[in-house]
């Protein structure tokens, strides 16, 4: 029986790191630089297509892997290191009728649990400035592509150096996430043995990121994040730990509201060479 989860519970875990991620799986929500668009962009880049095998390292409320098997067709194996994400996900799955495309799995981005050249494509959005070893995780995802099979990436990036003060506040708002600039996530990807099939940067508003975040829900998850503010907003009155994180992560000057004027983000395609014979 799929398990419904519950709306109602707000994050009380003092830790950044974890009440970040708990107040996305409350909501039923993540956030995926660029949304929709930068999706398409990395499937397509990545080359997934019908016959595609993909694996998407942290999927989530699993909002990109059934949007790639019911947009594309293909077979998605998903994996994320939060069960609670992950019961949204399967409930996705589920709602869509794609639980047949879409399998589920908890799983560390850094030691994943699948055989060598498992995987036609991999990709991952928006993980890997919150993964400690972003070197291992690639070097991961390069083990289970397939020779010749890409590996994709979608990141925040530091479009021009930014103020002490902004980049501290990103990493204390975001769970201790490490942005880099796009040379820097490149040049990861090259570190890992991935010959480098494309790097882009974009630029995004706040106003953006909020629409595309939004455009990626349906009725019913629409109808959960209404319920999820609501519990948010009682949480507020009730639970001190949740109004401490609030203060930890409330901007300390109005210079950080203009954050997009340095960030925005890369979509960066490496590909597994294969060997010569």
């Amino acid at each position: 029986m799929m398990h419904t989860p519950s709306v109602a519970r707000t994050p009380t875990h003092p830790r950044p790191a974890a009440a970040y991620f708990d107040l996305q799986a409350t909501w039923g929500l993540t956030k995926h630089f660029g949304g929709t668009t930068a999706t398409d962009t990395l499937l397509s880049r990545c080359g997934v297509g019908p016959e595609t095998r993909l694996l998407e390292v942290g999927c989530g409320v699993g909002i990109t892997p059934c949007h790639a098997a019911r947009t594309l067709g293909c077979q998605v194996v998903a994996v994320d290191l939060s069960e609670r994400m992950l019961t949204w996900a399967h409930r996705r799955a589920w709602r869509l009728r794609l639980d047949r495309q879409v399998s589920l799995a908890a799983a560390d981005a850094q030691a994943l649990p699948f055989p060598d050249d498992s995987f036609d494509a991999v990709i991952c959005e928006s993980v890997l400035a919150f993964v400690p070893d972003p070197t291992r995780a690639l070097a991961e995802y390069r083990r289970v592509a397939r020779p010749g099979g890409a590996v994709g990436v979608t990141e925040g990036v530091w479009l021009r150096p930014p103020p002490p003060a902004l980049e501290s506040y990103l990493a204390r708002a975001l769970g201790g996430a490490r942005f880099l600039p796009p040379d820097g996530w490149a040049a990861l990807l090259g570190g890992a043995g991935l010959g480098m099939v494309s790097a882009e940067r974009h630029r995004i508003g706040a106003l953006d990121q909020w629409r595309d975040d939004l455009s990626r829900l349906d009725a019913a998850d629409l109808l959960d994040y209404a319920r999820a503010w609501r519990s948010f907003l009682t949480g507020l009155a009730t639970s001190p730990a949740l109004r401490r994180y609030v203060r930890t992560v409330w901007p300390s000057s109005p210079s950080i509201f203009r954050v997009f004027d340095s960030f925005g983000y890369g979509i960066f395609v490496g590909r597994k060479e294969t060997p010569p014979r």
